[in-house]
């Protein structure tokens, strides 16, 4: 492989941000036109016994997992087995909303987008209960849920009874509010299952991972049998006010919600997965899906924000005026990962690390601007600032919560005139960039935020990331 003049840079930004976030290990590879061009190991994948990271070493790829779920939804129409714009009851008769005409409304494709009207719902945590029971390292979370984990949800059908029975308020009518749901995408397993005959992991298997030589891609470590090239799983907690960074073993798990984020993969395999967007359907010699699948899934089908859009399980990014982005992240206990393609340029890239909450997006776009011959810490895209009127600022401030448990409030400083965000302990000044719509800076990267009104003008709910979280009243 040829060195890069970006390498040493890059590489020291990286080994700065792994310092800074004691984050024990990562792997970071790219290909051109599907050929390895760049692979680069950083720390261990298990810190205390200083065992080596290489492209076959696995780590979860979390979320990564819904970009599978989606191309086994393709691969079913295809075959003529369901259309995406096929009510989800047809498949699903027990699945309920708050709204029965909303229910009978909501299709597959609003599933795939996120777009089904569910605000972020509790469901993940007592669907993971048997493996966060285990772990001693959940002590706290499952304190903090402890009123939703009276059961685990063990099923897609139990899944469906717990939905049903969950008191929420539909964002809105199916199709016009994104907000990212674990739910739908554990839901499309079942009907992948309902419709193949099959159980989910086994039609992924044997319709995706297969094809695609992808042997290190697995939902369960076991499956590797006496093969240990697997991380140790990591995660950072305060203790007395700082930061560390403790070994947690024990990978978390939910059977309902297996097809929302529970994939294990290696680099390697996941270059070949990540080939099948770059082509148009073809990697490892085999057509996975067809071109106009291919096309479908990577269509910008749904605004998240000012800049970015959502396709099937990927996100859809401008990155330069030449270039787009297909990517998604991934992050679950003792792991973050993204995945991106720039078809355009042919180039497909994974970032694996062993940690949660690893600075993903810093490390992603380092690489891409580095790739691309722009400044280290060049934003995905930028956004002039504009004035907001007071009256407009004092709508703003309140609490706003998901049922996944974050919480963020929003005040006023009324000397600066400026809104500004709190999450946790951190404090971030807000700057308009749009109607509705407000940029803070974390950890150097720019996020956007938005407030979303009632049809009356009143302020009901926030978008942060790509989650709505409704107001606390």
């Amino acid at each position: 492989m040829k060195m890069y003049e970006w390498e040493a840079s890059f590489e020291a930004y990286v080994q700065r941000l792994m310092d800074d976030f004691q984050v024990p290990g990562a792997i970071i590879a790219v290909a051109k036109d599907g050929e390895l061009t760049y692979e680069k190991a950083f720390g261990y994948r298990d810190r205390e016994m200083h065992t080596p990271i290489d492209l076959d070493t696995v780590f979860g790829i979390g979320s990564i997992t819904k970009s599978f779920t989606c191309m086994a939804i393709m691969q079913l129409q295809e075959k003529g087995k369901l259309s995406v714009h096929d009510p989800v009851i047809t498949y699903l008769p027990e699945f309920r909303t708050p709204d029965e005409a909303q229910t009978k409304s909501i299709t597959i494709h609003h599933f795939m987008t996120h777009t089904l009207g569910f605000p972020p719902l509790p469901s993940l945590i007592p669907a993971m209960l048997p493996s966060l029971q285990a772990d001693s390292t959940a002590e706290e979370l499952l304190q903090h849920f402890e009123a939703q984990c009276k059961h685990s949800i063990d099923t897609f059908e139990d899944l469906m009874a717990y939905i049903e029975k969950l008191p929420f308020e539909l964002l809105g009518p199916a199709g016009t509010e994104f907000s990212y749901s674990n739910e739908a995408f554990g839901l499309l397993g079942a009907i992948i299952e309902r419709v193949s005959g099959k159980t989910y992991e086994a039609y992924v298997q044997e319709h995706i991972l297969q094809p695609l030589g992808m042997e290190r891609t697995i939902f369960h470590v076991e499956e590797l049998g006496e093969d240990d090239n697997a991380t140790m799983l990591y995660t950072p907690r305060m203790n007395d006010g700082a930061r560390e960074v403790v070994r947690a073993p024990g990978w978390w798990d939910a059977p309902s919600m297996r097809a929302a984020g529970f994939l294990k993969s290696s680099a390697r395999d996941m270059l070949r997965y990540a080939d099948v967007y770059r082509t148009g359907g073809l990697s490892n010699g085999e057509r996975i899906i067809s071109g106009d699948s291919a096309s479908q899934m990577t269509a910008p089908h749904v605004r998240i924000d000012l800049s970015r859009s959502y396709g099937y399980g990927l996100g859809v990014f401008p990155f330069t005026q030449d270039y787009t982005l297909f990517t998604h992240t991934g992050g679950l206990k003792g792991m973050t990962a993204q995945m991106f393609i720039v078809p355009e340029a042919g180039v497909t890239g994974i970032l694996l690390t062993n940690m949660d909450d690893a600075p993903i997006s810093n490390l992603t776009l380092g690489l891409l601007n580095s790739m691309f011959g722009r400044p280290l810490e060049t934003q995905f895209a930028t956004f002039s600032e504009c004035e907001v009127p007071l009256a407009y600022l004092q709508q703003c401030p309140g609490t706003y919560k998901s049922g996944e448990g974050d919480a963020v409030e929003i005040r006023l400083d009324e000397a600066k005139k400026q809104l500004v965000l709190i999450q946790g302990s951190e404090v971030f000044p807000l700057h308009s960039v749009g109607e509705d719509t407000f940029l803070f800076t974390r950890h150097s990267i720019d996020s956007l935020i938005r407030f979303v009104r009632h049809p009356d003008g009143e302020i009901k709910r926030l978008a942060l990331g790509s989650r709505q979280l409704p107001k606390a009243i």
